[in-house]
């Protein structure tokens, strides 16, 4: 069942696994890095939803990524210098390296190294949590997100929160006879909208995002109810900016905290471009699998569209940058 890159990432493509339906290619994976040689964990994460930890002897390295991705599933196609489709470079892509980069260094009998592969990081990241648990002895976890092969630093953290305002319906009519829910909560978005949010040397700004909002019954009520789901991309801790959303909002509306992970600072590794992302990872969530050091093919401005492509020269280097960081991050393990 050995297959190049290209091969491996164009058959991960075509299996769907959107966020939820991630079993078929997990077993995939499962079966294939058995036939490979490595021992294998699969870990239910959540129901039908299983990681795979891959190992050879007792890892102080490990490679991860996430085997879901976001809705719709595109099939695959390529041309003479990108493969697209679903999950191209976010991040079947980067399985494919990772895996052939595992082959590569069980080849030159390489052992004490591992690949974790979990669920959900498009939707709050229950594969990470679980596999935090997952008993180990990992140094340093190599992380992989579309980076456009430049080794990460650094990385923004998230905080996604409901907010949910209450009314009291009455005819439109007599608006003085109710209490508009859909007033109070544009009232509440545009005071969060002027907030001068923390800036960080590093990581730049915080960010806001107003991704959905909805409410009301018809044009002519009232609206008794209304509510929206912010993300905000932090650089702070999350404390510090729940304070201020908190401060900021009042009674006008209650508000539901759904997800949220800290701002990462990653590995310095010598010879390589670097850059600072504004995109979350599953990272903060995988805190005992070591030091953290992000880097993949592909560019994330690709990920999430119709067009989602990765380059195959890319993901042909890849695969050897993955077996070089290993080695490295092993002297430096057995160095202290």
């Amino acid at each position: 069942m050995n297959m190049d890159v290209f091969e491996m990432t164009r058959r991960l493509i075509s299996i769907p696994s959107i966020s939820g339906d991630e079993k078929a290619v997990a077993l995939f994976l499962a079966d294939y890095l058995t036939d490979a040689g490595m021992q294998v964990e699969v870990q239910d994460a959540a129901p039908n939803r299983p990681n795979i930890y891959a190992r050879r002897g007792n890892p102080s390295i490990a490679l991860s990524t996430h085997t879901d991705t976001v809705p719709p599933f595109i099939e695959l196609r390529e041309d003479d210098d990108f493969i697209y489709g679903r999950g191209a470079c976010d991040a079947k892509g980067i399985i494919a390296a990772m895996v052939k980069a595992a082959e590569s260094l069980i080849e030159d009998d390489v052992s004490d190294f591992g690949l974790l592969f979990v669920v959900g990081e498009e939707a709050g990241s229950p594969g990470a949590r679980a596999a935090n648990e997952i008993a180990n002895s990992s140094r340093y976890l190599i992380n992989g997100e579309p980076t456009e092969s430049k080794l990460v630093l650094g990385s923004k953290g998230a905080l996604r929160a409901v907010l949910k305002s209450q009314g009291r319906a009455a005819h439109s009519a007599y608006p003085e006879r109710g209490e508009s829910a859909i007033d109070k909560l544009l009232d509440a978005l545009t005071d969060l909208r002027r907030v001068s949010f923390p800036r960080d040397e590093t990581l730049g700004a915080t960010t806001m995002n107003i991704g959905v909002i909805g409410g009301g019954v018809a044009a002519n009520v009232i609206s008794p109810h209304a509510e929206a789901e912010l993300l905000f991309r932090i650089v702070t801790d999350t404390r510090s900016i729940k304070r201020i959303i908190e401060e900021t909002i009042g009674a006008r509306a209650e508000i539901e905290y759904t997800f949220e992970c800290e701002p990462v600072f990653t590995q310095r590794l010598e010879g390589f471009e670097t850059a600072i992302v504004s995109f979350t990872t599953d990272i903060p969530l995988l805190s005992a699998w070591g030091r953290p050091v992000l880097f993949g093919p592909g560019s994330i401005l690709d990920a999430h569209t119709a067009n989602e492509k990765i380059s195959k020269r890319e993901l042909a280097e890849a695969v050897s940058v993955y077996v070089e960081m290993v080695r490295e991050l092993k002297q430096r393990a057995m160095q202290g």
